[in-house]
């Protein structure tokens, strides 16, 4: 399996001028960790996490370091404005990592293991495409290790199932995730309630090609928000 075949492809992104209250909502109503930073062409400048709005908590309720602490904590230009800014081109982290949808699933596991990252984006021509996290890779990993391979009639089941889903049942599909091998059809993400669940499966289920439907589908927990 490669990237294109688990990647979320609906991808929640902010553009270099997005607020950083904007941003914290985002990540609250969709239930994510991060979001990449995109120009207007879909190039991917940089991503902000959790983590990066975290910084600026800490700022915010840390006490005043004496003058001898900052000097040897190394505190900079950078990091002021990364803990101060109110964009997200301030507090993103630059120029991240990418990988090409044909990237295999285990080169991706190694590329996160290695630089310490919980999710790498995806670009086709310098364009965003998708994003592969290491929820992505375990679904992958569980669905390939009971099939040999994804045939180009997977990849174009997938494709159907997330369009449908996304055009016509109301479900937000950047929830969702689809793993298709050998025609078999594996649902992964979360959804609002038990009738989401039956579309997205139906949608599943109506698509050509799919011999069978595995429903993991889970229900978002209370407390986050939707759109």
């Amino acid at each position: 399996m490669q990237a294109a075949d688990v990647m979320t492809q609906n991808v929640i992104t902010v553009s270099p001028g997005s607020e950083v209250r904007e941003i914290a909502t985002l990540l609250l109503e969709h239930g994510i960790s991060a979001v990449p930073v995109v120009d207007d062409g879909g190039q991917v400048l940089g991503i902000v996490s959790e983590g990066d709005l975290m910084r600026r908590i800490e700022n915010d309720t840390a006490r005043r370091k004496s003058w001898w602490l900052k000097l040897f904590a190394g505190q900079d230009a950078a990091d002021y404005v990364k803990s101060h800014g109110r964009r997200a081109h301030e507090i993103m982290t630059p120029n991240p990592i990418t990988i090409a949808e044909d990237m295999p699933l285990h080169e991706i596991s190694r590329l996160l293991e290695k630089h310490h990252i919980k999710r790498v984006p995806v670009v086709k021509n310098d364009q965003l495409v998708g994003i592969v996290s290491r929820s992505n890779l375990l679904r992958g990993f569980s669905v390939s290790a009971l099939e040999a391979s994804v045939t180009a009639d997977d990849r174009e089941i997938r494709e159907a199932i997330l369009k449908e889903v996304d055009e016509n049942t109301g479900v937000m599909v950047d929830r969702v995730n689809v793993m298709v091998s050998d025609g078999k059809v594996q649902l992964w993400g979360l959804v609002e309630n038990q009738q989401e669940k039956m579309a997205v499966q139906v949608a599943a289920e109506n698509t050509p090609g799919v011999k069978s439907v595995e429903n993991n589908l889970g229900f978002v927990p209370r407390g986050m928000g939707s759109t």
